[in-house]
């Protein structure tokens, strides 16, 4: 290349990274954080509304349409787990938005006592209460059509409870279900690892306690220990790989916003569940069981057991992934799941 050449292509690289400078563009470097300019938490619902309990409870949730203004062919309806919140759904809300076969409506809302939903007394603090809300949420929100269950954790319990309560939705309506990092029963019993949050956990029982006395002191030194709940975070979500810092600060901020008095509340609940029988109503169904191999709240035993119940379902066991598995790895579990809807569709 001559002189003249040579001025010309490096005139026309600097172009180039002047233009990239100009829009916006840089390059990622290998060790920065993946999710640094995810706006987790922050994506837009179409609608939003709040249903009321049969105890007055208000129940807060938002509607997701297709994202390319279709007509939605199914609802999918995300069940968030203990502690949590329905932003905990970020990557599946953000992307099954975008699915075109099915397009899919989606609903999420909070469970009383977390996120933006109000607050509910200890007795009302129970997997069969929640199971009574997620009826009335369907109810109201979703009166017709196909509907697709997905639920984490606690919210997974809160699937297999409404097929005991109202076993006909499942067969008629209900055409698939997905159960993600969750448990038939026996969470925290003698052979499998006792989770924190177990009843069977002393160090649980004494926190309730605690919360009793005096619940702005258990507040004051869960908040004050900031580096203490982070490490406490990222070990009971993630599994023991690189984890993004923005993905363990994100369920910080949402852990953060549970009152102890209610992580105390439903202690009892989470450690009577015992919903086995109940998996029978699911059969009408396509069923997905997915976990970590990493899980310390609900060990993928469960996810095992669960299949083993289910002959038919799919058992998804998601290597090195911990209990937030849907954020963790959100790229496996969204695929799961789009498949699963996709089945659910067609199989309907």
């Amino acid at each position: 290349m001559n002189r003249i050449g040579k001025l010309a292509a490096g005139a026309g690289v600097l172009a180039a990274a002047a233009t990239a400078v100009a829009v916006g563009v840089r390059k990622r470097s290998p060790r920065e954080d993946p999710y640094l300019d995810e706006p987790l938490g922050e994506l837009a619902p179409d609608r939003t509304g709040s249903v009321v309990a049969e105890d007055g409870v208000l129940l807060s949730y938002e509607e997701v349409d297709p994202a390319d203004g279709g007509t939605p062919e199914v609802t999918a309806v995300l069940v968030h787990g203990f502690a949590m919140s329905r932003l905990g759904w970020h990557f599946q809300r953000r992307d099954l938005a975008r699915l075109v076969d099915p397009r899919v409506r989606q609903v999420l809302y909070d469970h009383r006592g977390h996120g933006r939903s109000g607050r509910a007394s200890a007795a009302s603090s129970t997997i069969d209460q929640l199971a009574a809300d997620l009826d009335e949420v369907l109810r109201v929100v979703v009166p017709d059509g196909p509907i697709v269950l997905i639920g984490h954790s606690m919210g997974g319990m809160v699937v297999m409870a409404l097929a005991e309560r109202v076993p006909e939705l499942f067969a008629e309506r209900v055409t698939g279900v997905a159960l993600i990092g969750t448990s038939a029963g026996e969470v925290g019993r003698s052979g499998l690892p006792r989770p924190l949050l177990s009843k069977y956990n002393p160090l649980t029982r004494v926190l309730g306690r605690v919360a009793e006395w005096q619940p702005a002191a258990v507040e004051l030194v869960r908040t004050a220990g900031g580096g203490i709940t982070r490490q406490a975070a990222r070990t009971i979500g993630f599994g023991p790989g690189n984890t993004s810092a923005r993905l363990v600060d994100f369920l910080v901020k949402m852990l953060d916003v549970t009152p102890v008095r209610v992580l105390a509340d439903f202690v009892d609940t989470l450690g009577s569940h015992n919903r086995y029988a109940a998996l029978a109503g699911l059969k009408h169904c396509r069923v997905l069981v997915l976990s970590g191999d990493h899980d310390w709240m609900t060990p993928f035993a469960h996810a095992e057991r669960i299949a083993a119940a289910l002959p038919d379902a799919t058992l998804v066991r998601v290597p090195g992934a911990g209990h937030v598995v849907m954020l963790e790895r959100a790229d496996v579990v969204t695929e799961h799941l789009v498949t699963l809807l996709r089945e659910s569709y067609q199989g309907g």
